[in-house]
């Protein structure tokens, strides 16, 4: 007895169904094939949606034919717009050579994720 408390100890007893068992591969496959990549799908354009809203590029595009930085004293609007959107096209050609690349990297990411349980299966039949 520890600090007035007892302590008993049951023996554990599993229930398990061997038909369960027998099934258990085709849940992994079914989690693997239909479950995870509709789960890491909806992660990836949630990473879409947190790269637009970091770097900007919808509002870019949005406000191309505003001036740059909202400058409308007379005179200067023509020079504002203009200079707006020379700078604009440099953001926004930056934002889509970016956004190309992490697109590269997670159909990588996606394909690497289907191809490995086969490549894991394979790599234990090969010989080195």
């Amino acid at each position: 007895m520890v600090l007035g408390l007892q302590f008993t100890l049951k023996p554990l007893k599993l229930k398990v169904l061997p038909m369960r068992l027998i099934l258990l591969p085709l849940d992994l496959l079914k989690f693997w094939y239909l479950e995870a990549p509709a789960l890491l799908f909806t992660y990836l354009l949630s990473l879409n949606n947190a790269f637009f809203g970091l770097f900007s590029l919808p509002l870019m595009v949005r406000t191309f034919f505003k001036p740059w930085k909202n400058e409308y004293r007379e005179g200067l609007v023509g020079f504002s717009v203009f200079m707006g959107m020379i700078i604009k096209s440099f953001f926004i050609l930056g934002d889509m050579v970016i956004f190309a690349g992490l697109l590269l990297c997670e159909v990588i990411v996606f394909i690497v994720f289907l191809v490995f349980p086969v490549l894991a299966f394979y790599l234990a039949f090969i010989k080195f």
